[in-house]
């Protein structure tokens, strides 16, 4: 990024002669900044008065130190955006995890599952669902408050482990919603590109998905 100036003159010959704030913090200026500003000093020198080979080596120094800090920045820009949430992320493995979605994982015969409505309701009946449409547990509400968490826990040893779909049916209002939530544990934490993944049951789940880790 070059520097912007606040005007320009016409010098001799009718050059023209871009003019800065001289009041400008060179601290901030980026290596293409303060090389622009270099080559204009020596452009612009006056030929009897030349700049000593000491300041020029000053400036190189300066220069290469303008880019090692912006190369720095980068990387450090890089970690905090990929590698570093990657490695915090990793402290989820082995952790109950609470994740947004119709979809319950059953382990050793036990799953967790809860709703909130988005509004109020006189009833209404959670259905479990396997892959083929069988409904292997089911649990009915009365009286659902909007906002209100309503929790279904399944413990059967005859259920196989393995995913199943949640649906909330109610009667007395058919185009009732809510927010459905699983409890489940994760078994390791997957990484592509900038996106993260929590992995349950051999499934991938979008890291942003989960709302509440242990408890």
């Amino acid at each position: 990024m070059g520097i912007e100036s606040v005007g320009a003159v016409e010098g001799f010959g009718g050059k023209k002669i871009e003019l800065y704030e001289a009041n400008f913090d060179n601290s901030k200026m980026d290596q293409e900044g303060f090389l622009e500003v270099l080559l204009t000093s020596f452009k612009y020198q006056d030929p009897f008065e030349t700049q000593d080979i000491s300041k020029f080596i000053d400036n190189t120094v300066k220069l290469r130190e303008l880019e090692i800090m912006n190369n720095f920045e980068k990387s450090v820009a890089a970690l905090n955006s990929g590698d570093a949430l990657f490695l915090s992320s990793t402290n989820m493995i082995g952790q109950d995890v609470l994740y947004k979605g119709d979809m319950l994982y059953v382990e050793d015969g036990k799953g967790y599952v809860e709703f909130v409505p988005r509004k109020n309701a006189d009833s209404a009946e959670l259905f479990i669902y396997d892959e083929s449409g069988n409904v292997i547990a089911k649990k009915s509400f009365t009286g659902l408050k909007a906002g209100e968490k309503q929790v279904f826990e399944i413990e059967d040893e005859n259920i196989e482990e393995g995913f199943y779909k949640v649906t909330l049916i109610s009667d007395s209002d058919p185009d009732l919603k809510a927010d459905i939530y699983s409890k489940a544990k994760v078994s390791a934490i997957e990484k592509d590109g900038y996106e993260l993944s929590v992995v349950i049951g051999g499934e991938r789940f979008k890291i942003n998905d989960i709302v509440k880790i242990g408890g």
